[in-house]
C-alpha cells in the first residue's frame, strides 16, 4: 500500500509541477504582452513628439526668417534715411535738399521759397 500512495504522491506532484509550469508560462506571457504594450506605447508617444518638434522648429524658423527680412529691410531704410540726413547737414546740403524738393514737387504747383 505505500507503494500505491507514493506513486500516487509521485504523479500528483508531477501534475501539480506542470501546472504550476504551465500558470508561470501563462503569466510570463502576459506580462511579456504587457511590456510590449508599453514598449508601442513609448515608441508612438515619442513618433509624435518628434513630429510636434519639427512642427514648431519649423513654425519658429518662418518666423525668424520673417523678422531677420523685416529687420534688414529697416535698417536699409535707416541707412539711405540717415545718408539723406547727413548729406543735408553737410556742406550745401540745403542746396541739395531743395533740388530734391523741386523734383518731388510738381511743376503745375506755385512754390515759395524763403530766404
Amino acid at each position: 500500500m505505500t507503494n500505491h500512495s507514493d506513486n500516487i504522491s509521485t504523479a500528483d506532484k508531477k501534475s501539480l509541477a506542470s501546472a504550476l509550469q504551465l500558470k508561470y508560462k501563462e503569466q510570463e506571457d502576459f506580462v511579456s504582452s504587457v511590456f510590449l504594450g508599453l514598449k508601442v506605447c513609448f515608441f508612438l508617444l515619442s513618433i509624435v513628439s518628434l513630429i510636434k518638434i519639427g512642427y514648431s522648429s519649423k513654425v519658429r524658423l518662418s518666423r525668424f526668417k520673417e523678422i531677420q527680412d523685416s529687420y534688414l529691410f529697416e535698417k536699409s531704410r535707416y541707412e539711405s534715411l540717415s545718408s539723406r540726413f547727413d548729406d543735408l547737414i553737410s556742406f550745401e546740403g540745403q542746396q541739395r535738399f531743395m533740388k530734391d524738393q523741386d523734383q518731388i514737387i510738381s511743376k503745375d504747383i506755385i512754390r515759395v521759397i524763403w530766404r
